[in-house]
C-alpha cells in the first residue's frame, strides 16, 4: 500500500503531491491494477490534509483511468503506467540510489539533483542550455 507524504514547502499544491506520488508508484509497479488505495480517511489522518484535497486527486486520478472508485469497496487502481521490465526498473533504481548517495556525499541538495536530472533529460529533448 502507497504511504503518502506531503512537502508543504514544495509549492506544490498538496493534491498535485498526491497525484504525482500515485503515478510515480504505478511507473514503478509498486502499484498494481487491482490494488486498493488508502481510504481517504486514512490519508487525512495520516499525512494532515483535508479530506477534499485527498478527493480531488483520487477523482483527477479516475478521470485520467488510473483509478476506479467502487461504492462501498474502496478505491482501486484500474490500469497500470510505463512498460518497462520491473526487474530492469528495479536495477536502474538501485543505480541510481548509489548516483544520489555519491552526489549528497560530494555536498549536492535535492535542488542540484533535480537540477542534474533535469537538465540531462532535456539534452536528450535538444532544449539543453549551456
Amino acid at each position: 500500500m502507497v504511504e503518502f507524504r506531503i512537502d508543504r514547502a514544495s509549492g506544490l499544491p498538496a493534491y498535485l503531491q498526491l497525484v504525482r506520488q500515485v503515478r510515480e508508484a504505478l511507473r514503478l509497479g509498486w502499484l498494481l491494477p487491482g490494488d486498493r488505495l488508502p481510504a481517504v480517511r486514512e490519508v487525512v489522518a495520516t499525512s494532515g490534509v483535508n479530506a477534499n484535497t485527498v478527493l480531488k486527486a483520487y477523482r483527477e486520478l479516475e478521470l485520467a483511468g488510473l483509478l476506479e472508485a467502487r461504492q462501498g469497496a474502496g478505491t482501486f487502481v484500474k490500469r497500470a503506467l510505463g512498460t518497462a521490465d520491473p526487474v530492469v526498473m528495479g536495477r536502474l533504481r538501485a543505480r541510481l540510489a548509489e548516483w544520489v548517495a555519491e552526489a549528497r556525499a560530494a555536498g549536492l541538495e535535492d535542488e542540484d539533483v533535480d537540477a542534474l536530472v533535469s537538465s540531462v533529460l532535456s539534452e536528450g529533448e535538444g532544449v539543453a542550455v549551456r
